[in-house]
């Protein structure tokens, strides 16, 4: 952010080609760093200067286009003037000599020839005109507030040390995005698909450059040569249609010399790309082997999912307390079957509240280890129970008020993490949503729209949700742990096997209540007044009375604890 204010200075002297490029580079390196650090840290001074500094690059576009394809036009003069190095120049036949200035008389980019001189004018009239438009540019740009930003971002984003396994995760998604927009472009061609390409393959090499050390050492002189191929495509390109709009060419046989030209330089380049790019050698699959493989992607992703919500969250331990209490009910009711619904895959579902489709997959524990795009599914329940308990307080930091709605609005405007799957981190928006306040119920705005077996996993979902926040509603984390007291009472059995058969686990009576035992439950207290009012709907889906009750310690095992402290 300092190199920004001196090449601002740099380049208010006469706005040449260089300092222009170097104040655009430090802005892109800027914009680049604050889009990375979004993903984690979701303070608005962030996207304020990445805003700021877009309209400043913006700006200063046009003319770093015109000065580019002045360049160009004097690169091409340089190799058509080259002379040629086969023989000295005593030893030329003058006949030849003669030859190859005829030659270089009729080649496109000759300093004499018509449409070199007309191109070069109509550039240089742009460029005055455009160091207008900048030097407007740089007067509006607000450094007292760059100044500001540069003293407090840095310290935000030391929270963060550079090489973390979340920066390489968030280049493996800017790898997976480039990489797709490689296979679309040598699949159609087009100028504009190679002109993403280059883009692409510049968002990734900048996260690497900023926040991947090691990995920069190794790839940064190929992830420039890659950019700057495809850069120069993009160039001439640019250059050929200015020339066509320009309407510089006297005759047919002008243009087609010149595009002739210009088709050849162009074709160097992607064949060049496409010899490094593809095959089992290609860079693609160099920087891919050094970035997350397998599970680690999906543990990293929830681990920058748990970054964004510390930033929002006031108490992100508490929110991390409901999160192991969750999994702790989840396990045990679904070891009961009481969590068995045995319902059928539908279709996907449009969900107009919550903008991302959803997708049944039942109420499984098993993480389904298909992948979409080489990257493992996480679509389970158990995973979305998960992401919406660490995620279900991020709306207090808009209001405490109606927070649960505002966590619903903050998970669907957050980007979906490469390793989670948009159907998931739709559904956890909807527990967060119905983590309190109003009961979810199949005619809820937010459910309406859904099919009925999706409609009934939310709602056993929230109901275990709002149980287990309800047992840190004191926010002090004085219940450690939970189990069901009938489950442990069926699992004691000697034997869990008849004749070779694994037994099916017994199931509680029709009417029988289950009875949770709490470490740490203290009856009368504020939590059990809270875990009173929220069992409600957990008691509505399982359709039994749900008892919360303290941990006891049997009489053989108080035995044991006393003859410890004894003997210490």
């Amino acid at each position: 952010m300092a190199r920004v204010l001196e090449e601002c200075d740099h380049v208010s002297t006469d706005f040449s080609a260089d300092p222009v490029h170097d104040l655009r580079v430090a802005l892109r390196r800027c914009r680049s760093m604050a889009d990375g650090m979004m993903a984690m840290d979701p303070d608005r001074d962030w996207k304020a200067m990445k805003k700021a500094g877009k309209r400043l690059f913006q700006r200063l576009g046009t003319l770093r286009d015109v000065q580019i394809m002045m360049d160009w036009i004097e690169k091409l003069s340089h190799v058509a003037r080259a002379p040629s190095p086969a023989l000295p120049p005593e030893q030329e036949n003058p006949a030849d000599a003669t030859d190859a200035a005829g030659s270089a008389e009729s080649a496109p980019n000759h300093p004499h020839d018509p449409v070199t001189h007309a191109l070069l004018e109509i550039l240089k009239a742009r460029e005055s005109e455009q160091k207008h438009e900048a030097r407007a540019a740089l007067s509006e740009f607000d450094r007292k507030q760059w100044r500001q930003w540069s003293h407090s971002l840095p310290l935000r984003a030391a929270r963060i040390r550079p090489g973390s396994p979340v920066f390489k995760h968030l280049a493996l998604e800017r790898w997976t995005a480039a990489r797709e927009l490689h296979i679309r472009a040598l699949r159609n061609r087009s100028q504009v698909a190679f002109h993403t390409l280059r883009i692409g393959i510049k968002r990734f090499r900048y996260i690497v450059e900023n926040f991947l050390p090691d990995e920069h050492k190794a790839w940064s002189n190929d992830l420039k040569h890659m950019q700057d191929l495809l850069g120069e495509v993009h160039d001439l390109d640019v250059l050929w249609s200015t020339a066509l709009s320009c309407h510089v060419f006297p005759d047919e046989a002008s243009r087609k010399t010149w595009h002739e030209r210009i088709a050849e330089e162009r074709a160097k380049r992607i064949e060049e790309y496409r010899q490094r790019m593809l095959g089992p050698d290609s860079l693609w699959n160099v920087w891919r082997a050094g970035l997350p493989q397998g599970k680690q992607t999906q543990d990293i992703a929830t681990r920058r999912m748990k970054l964004w919500a510390k930033a929002l969250d006031p108490d992100f331990p508490h929110s991390e307390r409901v999160a192991r209490l969750s999994l702790q009910l989840y396990d045990a009711l679904e070891s009961m079957n009481s969590l068995n619904p045995k319902v059928r895959v539908p279709h996907v579902s449009r969900v107009p509240n919550v903008s991302l489709p959803l997708r049944d997959t039942g109420l499984s524990k098993v993480n389904d280890a298909a992948s979409r795009n080489g990257n493992p599914n996480r679509d389970s329940a158990r995973d979305c129970l998960y992401l919406a308990a660490l995620l279900h307080d991020v709306g207090k930091s808009k209001a405490n008020k109606g927070h649960h709605k505002e966590s619903l609005e903050l998970i669907k405007s957050h980007g979906v993490p490469l390793g989670w799957e948009p159907e998931n981190l739709a559904r956890a928006a909807l527990l967060a949503r119905f983590h309190c306040g109003a009961l979810p119920t199949r005619s809820h705005k937010a459910l309406q729209d859904l099919l009925p077996d999706e409609q009934k996993i939310i709602i056993q979902l929230a109901a275990i949700l709002r149980l287990a926040n309800a047992l840190d509603a004191a926010h002090d984390g004085h219940i450690r742990s939970v189990k069901i007291e009938n489950a442990v009472l069926q699992s004691n059995h000697r034997s869990r096997r008849t004749n070779g058969f694994l037994r099916k686990p017994a199931k509680l009576a029709p009417h029988e209540a289950l009875v949770i035992a709490a470490d740490g439950f203290v009856p009368n207290s504020s939590t059990a007044q809270a875990v009173a009012a929220e069992r409600y709907l957990l008691e509505t889906v399982l359709r039994r009375p749900v008892i919360l009750k303290a941990v006891t310690i049997s009489s053989s095992r108080r035995i044991a604890i006393q003859t410890g402290t004894i003997a210490s």
